[in-house]
């Protein structure tokens, strides 16, 4: 989740996606927010800046469309299974004013933060690989199980991370390689940094080892929590929906984008105190976004 580890970016700039600068993981107050410990491996299925690169996997081939607006979500291709019924059950949010984001942030409820992210690296750097890699269907085990996770169950039991979130974070950051080490240090799936993982395991009580890939997407996706109770408690009224149409053409209209870039730079980046909530890397937001409906990742 730095800014310096290498990160996997949308092929508005390449042939699908390169290993792009990216963030790294890091997540007041109560100790035990998370739910149980990881799943034994028996119960789970076989199979930073923003320009750093790395190899690209050999099934690489489609290349999504860049977003169509600045910060709008690209539109899905429709699919013959779609129904109108099921569209009725699944209404678009209403976006109205109350969920654009204050002007004058209140005050953070967390009061224990994260560690910085790292500085980037050198440019002629490249990263690194340690222990053996995790199939797809390990890995898109690992990210569904920590989507489907209840990171807040008593402050805010309604923190849910979308699931196509995780997997497109997951692709940009690493490109599903769950035993890269990219050049400032992120690990993994979800290029968690070390600093960052102590913190957060401190923070809810956890154990959760960096180097496990069921245990890195489970802390990439307390992150992604973290993020979106901090930046939704100042500027959105814990009001928490990471729901795309809450997008405007503005990138920081949304809670979604601003959790998006935190990730990426840094939650005092995005979210400085007494200060106008703001977007300082528009383009890894815009890939994750692209990637939400676009990834050869969601077909996986």
């Amino acid at each position: 989740m730095g800014r310096g580890v290498a990160r996997w970016g949308v092929a508005a700039v390449a042939a699908m996606m390169l290993l792009t600068g990216g963030g790294c993981a890091r997540v007041d107050g109560s100790t035990a927010e998370v739910p149980a410990p990881v799943a034994l491996p028996g119960e789970l299925p076989d199979g930073s800046d923003e320009t750093s690169g790395s190899p690209v996997p050999e099934e690489v081939s489609a290349t999504p469309s860049a977003v169509e607006s600045m910060g709008a979500a690209p539109k899905a291709t429709p699919t013959a299974s779609a129904s109108p019924s099921a569209a009725k059950r699944s209404p678009k949010p209403k976006r109205t004013t109350a969920t654009a984001p204050r002007r004058v942030p209140k005050p953070p409820t967390e009061k224990q933060v994260p560690p910085d992210p790292p500085k980037p690296p050198a440019s002629d750097c490249k990263p690194s690989y340690q222990g053996d890699q995790a199939s797809r269907a390990q890995a898109k085990a690992a990210l569904t199980e920590a989507a489907g996770r209840t990171y807040w169950p008593t402050s805010a039991p309604d923190i849910r991370i979308p699931l196509n979130l995780i997997k497109a974070t997951a692709w940009q950051e690493s490109g599903w390689q769950s035993n890269i080490v990219a050049c400032d240090k992120g690990i993994g799936l979800m290029q968690v940094m070390p600093d960052t993982a102590s913190w957060m395991n401190q923070r809810f009580g956890q154990s959760y080892d960096v180097w496990d890939y069921r245990d890195n997407a489970y802390l990439g996706g307390t992150f992604l929590a973290w993020l979106t109770k901090y930046i939704g408690d100042m500027y959105f009224d814990a009001d928490y929906r990471l729901d795309a149409d809450l997008c405007t053409a503005e990138l920081d209209s949304c809670l979604l984008n601003a959790v998006i870039a935190a990730y990426n730079y840094g939650h005092g980046a995005v979210a400085p105190e007494g200060e106008p909530l703001h977007i300082p890397n528009p383009s890894y937001v815009r890939n994750v976004r692209a990637l939400m409906s676009e990834c050869v990742c969601l077909g996986f």
